[in-house]
């Protein structure tokens, strides 16, 4: 299990860290001073659960906490004396009172420990779909964020070559970023033709169509060889993103049904994941990346609350059931 700790006091953290290595289970992956280094450590390193020792009238380290456990997922255990409110404290799935310097003895730790067991080291394993997917799939959407390239490129070099289906990528980039990351791919990944989506054309297999920055990649309509034709949209940012994934997946929804195929990836905040129930709902099939190989949990965790998971891999995992799935 990956612990943070996070105290104000250095002593603190130095006590709780050298005696949490007594317990193999744990791996303390980081000791930081207040909750906005949190933030910043866990937008890049995977957190199972973080021991804080936060003072929790101060509202800068409550925003700081809600933020976290709202986009990261990640849960905490408040270390708290008498007088430290906790009521609707966001993220708080367990507390501990905070000893004096002289009380961190193996009872303490005993406790604290029994209190790690309680926590799943990822909060979701698997997610179980009644429902069978399609064995006639015509699209592949990938949506992602934070983290995106590297495993949207690990995903599309293991599809090894002619892939069947045309493949639409919305991924969250700054303006200018565009044209040197589908360069990027290019280079990296030679079973695909990656470039940037043009309005108005048609999406073949053996190509990836990237969402240029600051245009919403959606489908216009669907010809009758089944493939798609391509619109850049510049209608308002959804959830202040432009491009979003929940643009491309609803468009993949409404024409697809059945025969749409989705994956979302790492990515912090919560897009892609009623786009994802959209396409549940419509009869299509979703795999979301599970919380072991995400670098932010985010996207993935938002679309499992959901309900738009049908089945939930580890990334090294994902290519494999994509190909099952298009070949069945």
């Amino acid at each position: 299990m990956n612990v943070v700790i996070e105290d104000g006091s250095a002593i603190v953290r130095a006590i709780i860290e050298q005696n949490l290595r007594n317990y193999p289970e744990i791996k303390v992956i980081a000791s930081l001073s207040n909750g906005k280094k949190v933030a910043q450590f866990v937008t890049n390193e995977k957190a199972d659960v973080i021991i804080s020792g936060a003072d929790t009238s101060d509202s800068v380290e409550a925003e700081n906490m809600r933020l976290i456990f709202e986009q990261m997922h990640i849960p905490f255990i408040l270390m708290n004396d008498s007088n430290s409110p906790v009521e609707n404290f966001p993220g708080v799935v367990d507390t501990i009172e905070k000893p004096r310097l002289n009380g961190y003895n193996s009872s303490f730790f005993d406790s604290l420990i029994q209190k790690f067991e309680k926590i799943p080291v990822s909060s979701v394993e698997t997610c179980v779909s009644d429902s069978e997917p399609s064995d006639s799939f015509k699209i592949l959407c990938i949506g992602a964020s934070t983290g995106g390239p590297s495993a949207v490129s690990q995903v599309l070099q293991s599809l090894g070559e002619n892939f069947p289906l045309p493949i639409l990528y919305t991924q969250h980039l700054e303006v200018g970023a565009d044209r040197t990351m589908s360069e990027w791919f290019a280079s990296v990944c030679h079973n695909f033709h990656v470039k940037l989506a043009q309005n108005g054309e048609e999406a073949k297999p053996g190509f990836v169509y990237m969402a240029p920055a600051d245009k919403h990649l959606v489908i216009d309509y669907v010809e009758a060889n089944g493939h798609p034709l391509l619109k850049l949209s510049d209608e308002e940012p959804e959830r202040f993103l432009r491009p979003a994934v929940n643009k491309l997946f609803r468009s993949a929804a409404k024409f697809y049904k059945k025969d749409c195929l989705a994956i979302l990836l790492t990515g912090m905040g919560a897009d892609g994941a009623e786009g994802c129930k959209e396409i549940c709902d419509r009869g299509g099939w979703t795999i979301v990346e599970d919380k072991s190989t995400c670098v932010v949990f985010g996207m993935p965790a938002a679309a499992i609350e959901a309900g738009g998971a049908r089945e939930v891999l580890p990334r090294r995992e994902i290519s494999k059931r994509i190909l099952e799935l298009v070949k069945k």
